[in-house]
């Protein structure tokens, strides 16, 4: 597994590298999510924030910002997003930027990001189901047209419907598929969260067994439906009008 240094160098140098202010910047994928192989890369995510010129004219650009590199052998990808695009993606039921605002391995913060941190739970609707069904379904798909079929997108698949499962029971946003299979006990997630650690990035499943895995799918898939129906989340968020303030402090800032 790759050895996760939060003041690694190489990654603070990256940070520190970007031209906008950054509100955040956090370690998402496989590194959050609980199964980085060796070769992994670091997924970095976040918001920037562009300044108010930049932002009231007809013209709009740098909304979302990309870098990927390899500074010192160290695989980077990084995408940040101007605050106002985040913002509106955390009201449009969107488990992504939910996990990455939400993402215990924190490289880079802020005052309000400790702000945006606490207006988080007013984000989360009963329809944000919805996304990790589309997700799981995508890496479903993704898995059986696969030949030989790989580790990651099986993993990514137990690790949405799980994330979705918790986060209909409880609440509360939990990417990483070890501390979810606590409490879950799947064996076989076991087995194949120490086959993708020990292996490459792009491992094959050892001796794949199709029809359990489908199984398997289907029923946490069916759970996922039931906890979503019964849940006691809201159908819209609340935290419109505190993200809007929130905004507005920023640019005027």
């Amino acid at each position: 597994m790759t050895d996760l240094n939060l003041n690694d160098s190489r990654l603070k140098s990256v940070i520190a590298a970007q031209k906008c202010p950054l509100l955040f910047v956090t370690i998402s994928g496989a590194h959050l999510y609980g199964f980085a192989s060796s070769d992994s890369d670091f997924d970095l995510r976040g918001a920037h924030c562009l300044s108010l010129p930049e932002v009231i004219g007809l013209d709009v650009r740098n909304e979302t910002i990309e870098w990927t590199g390899t500074p010192d052998g160290l695989e980077i990808d990084l995408v940040t997003h101007d605050v106002r695009k985040f913002f509106n993606m955390l009201l449009k039921r969107n488990g992504y930027v939910l996990e990455q605002l939400l993402s215990p391995l924190v490289l880079h913060t802020t005052p309000h990001h400790a702000e945006l941190v606490s207006l988080a739970p007013a984000c989360i609707t009963k329809y944000h189901a919805f996304h990790y069904l589309g997700f799981a379904e995508t890496q479903w798909g993704l898995f059986q047209k696969e030949t030989p079929p790989r580790v990651k997108p099986l993993l990514y698949t137990y690790r949405v419907l799980m994330t979705g499962i918790h986060l209909m029971r409880t609440g509360h946003v939990e990417a990483n598929l070890v501390k979810l299979n606590a409490d879950m006990r799947l064996s076989h997630v076991d087995d194949l969260l120490q086959q993708k650690r020990l292996g490459a990035e792009q491992q094959a499943v050892r001796a794949p067994d199709m029809a359990f895995h489908e199984s398997e799918y289907r029923r946490l898939v069916a759970l996922l439906e039931q906890e979503r129906d019964r849940t006691l989340l809201p159908d819209m968020p609340t935290a419109r009008p505190a993200l809007n303030d929130l905004l507005v402090r920023i640019r005027l800032a």
